[in-house]
């Protein structure tokens, strides 16, 4: 069933040319919403675009976007806030990740992750801020991951964006919470997508874990369905999630028992 609410809303979504991004587009302009995507890979946004405004008839903006160029989320931004006078749901969905044990992992790789993963994250919501303030209504929607709840061999970096991507939605959730703004972290496990191109270069890890691989469809449908609404996590599968609340209270017997399972990336 489609999300009623998302009818003639605003809705914008980094990282759309493919995965859970196009994904959560599609559901998106189904129920009837106004988007605006944003992706690195123009060329995949305006196949969408006229897929969507195709079989929905629904208004797409496209924007070229690197979500590490802060200067560039400035200009894009202002030229969306421009056009439509507001945007009533932002989806951070932007992000990559390798996997490297911590000595191996080079200053550009991390550079790159936190720029990407934090820094673009926070400049993105925070050109939506005062808009949504002063309207008191709006969604931020956070794409981290259960590796932000526990950390793994291999992802050492990773984790660490997806850790300061819940530290910062949690204290914006609560700066927001008298002002009708909702901001929800969907904290997800493997998906299915092109991420583990760069991630898993060997692609031993994506075998391992083949059986609890999540499909990108699954995840967008969960993330839509709540959209503005007041979503404090989207966690999935939730087993995984069962594992970090078990590892939240006793990290040691976790690290322990499950260091075979850890060790497969």
């Amino acid at each position: 069933m489609a999300n009623e609410r998302l009818i003639g809303k605003n809705v914008v979504i980094t990282g759309a040319s493919g995965g859970i991004g196009a994904e959560m587009a599609r559901l998106c302009a189904e129920a009837g919403a106004r988007l605006v995507l944003m992706a690195r890979s123009v060329d995949k946004l305006e196949i969408l675009k006229e897929e969507l405004q195709t079989r929905f008839g629904v208004e797409v903006l496209v924007y070229q976007l690197d979500v590490s160029d802060t200067n560039a989320i400035k200009v894009v931004f202002a030229d969306v806030l421009q056009s439509l006078g507001h945007i009533d749901v932002l989806v951070n969905n932007a992000g990559f990740g390798i996997f490297r044990e911590a000595h191996e992992a080079s200053i550009e790789e991390i550079k790159s992750m936190f720029e990407v993963n934090v820094v673009g994250l926070l400049a993105c919501t925070s050109m939506v801020l005062p808009v949504m303030r002063e309207r008191r209504f709006g969604h931020i929607i956070n794409i981290a991951s259960q590796a932000g709840k526990m950390a793994t061999p291999k992802s050492s970096v990773y984790s660490a964006t997806k850790h300061a991507v819940l530290g910062y939605s949690n204290s914006l959730r609560m700066e927001l919470a008298d002002l009708g703004i909702y901001v929800t972290t969907v904290n997800p496990g493997p998906i299915a997508t092109n991420f583990f191109n760069i991630a898993d270069e060997k692609g031993t890890y994506l075998k391992n874990i083949s059986r609890w691989v999540l499909q990108p469809e699954y995840v967008a449908r969960q993330v839509v369905g709540r959209m503005l609404t007041k979503t404090r996590e989207i966690n999935l599968p939730r087993w995984m999630n069962a594992a970090s609340i078990f590892y939240t209270l006793f990290p040691r017997v976790v690290e322990r028992v499950g260091k075979r399972a850890f060790n497969k990336k």
